[in-house]
C-alpha cells in the first residue's frame, strides 16, 4: 500500500516555491500574481495590509533576521524550500541631500538592500542543496540614472546591481541565476497622487509617453524567473519605455 503524502510533499509536485517580498500590493502584488497564473506555488511577506487570494501571507520585516528566518521556515512547511525569490520590499525617504538624515539614509538603505541581502542569504541555503534558483532583485531607473531628492533610495537600488552579479559569479555553477529588474515609472497608487503638473513633466521624459502597468513588469520578472531564461544572469532589465536607455 503506498504511504499518503504530506500536504508539504504534495504541494511540491506541482509548480515552482515563489517567494515575493512585499507582495501585497503595487508592483510585489502584480508579480505574485503573475507566478500564480502560471501554476505556482507563491508566498509573499508583508508588514500591514490585507493577503491577496490564492498566496501564502507571511508576516515579516526585511530588516529582521529573525523574522525572515521564521517567514522562511512558514514557507518551506508548506510550498517546500523557496526556488525563486523575488526581492521587492523597499522604502523611500524622499528629501533633497542637506535635509537627508542619516537615519533618513540608514533606513532605507537597510530596507532596500541590506534587506535583499537578508532573504538572498537565507533562501539560498535551500538553493544550494537542489542546485537551483531564480533570484529577481528589483531596482529601479533612479538606481541607474539618478534621481533629485531620493540620494538614499537610489543609492539602496544601484547596490542591487553589484549584489546580483556578485552572487553571479559566487553561485552561477549551481543552477541559480540572480538578475535585476528595473522598472521607471510605472502607474500605482503612489504615482496617482503625483500633482498633475509633476506627472506631465515626468511623462515628458519617457519615450514611449505612458507610465508602465505593474502586470508589465511582473510578466518581465516572470520571464527572466523562467527555464528560457536560465543562460542570463547578472543582466539588469530596465522596464523604463525607455527614460534610461539602459543605463
Amino acid at each position: 500500500m503506498q504511504e499518503s503524502k504530506t500536504d508539504a510533499e504534495q504541494a511540491t509536485t506541482t509548480g515552482r516555491s515563489v517567494l515575493v517580498t512585499g507582495g501585497n500590493r503595487g508592483i510585489g502584488l502584480a508579480i505574485a500574481r503573475a507566478f500564480v497564473a502560471s501554476g505556482d506555488r507563491v508566498a509573499i511577506t508583508y508588514r500591514s495590509g490585507d493577503v491577496p487570494d490564492g498566496v501564502l501571507g507571511v508576516k515579516a520585516d526585511v530588516t529582521s533576521e529573525e523574522q525572515i528566518d521564521a517567514a522562511f521556515r512558514e514557507v518551506e512547511d508548506a510550498h517546500g524550500p523557496v526556488e525563486v525569490l523575488v526581492a521587492n520590499a523597499g522604502i523611500t525617504r524622499d528629501t533633497l541631500l542637506l535635509r537627508m538624515s542619516e537615519t533618513d539614509f540608514t533606513d532605507v538603505v537597510n530596507t532596500n538592500l541590506t534587506g535583499a541581502f537578508r532573504v538572498i542569504k537565507r533562501a539560498s541555503r535551500g538553493m544550494l542543496r537542489v542546485r537551483k534558483g531564480r533570484i529577481v532583485l528589483i531596482s529601479s531607473v533612479s538606481g541607474l540614472y539618478g534621481a533629485p531628492g531620493q540620494i538614499n533610495y537610489s543609492a539602496s537600488k544601484a547596490g542591487l546591481v553589484g549584489l546580483a552579479r556578485s552572487i553571479t559569479r559566487e553561485l552561477g555553477s549551481r543552477n541559480i541565476t540572480a538578475n535585476v529588474v528595473a522598472p521607471g515609472f510605472v502607474n500605482t497608487d503612489m504615482t496617482a497622487a503625483l500633482p498633475a503638473e509633476r506627472q506631465k513633466s515626468y511623462l515628458a521624459s519617457i519615450p514611449a509617453g505612458r507610465f508602465a502597468e505593474s502586470d508589465e513588469v511582473a510578466k518581465v520578472v516572470r520571464w527572466i524567473a523562467s527555464d528560457e531564461a536560465a543562460y542570463i544572469s547578472g543582466a539588469v532589465i530596465p522596464v523604463d519605455g525607455g527614460l534610461g536607455m539602459g543605463h
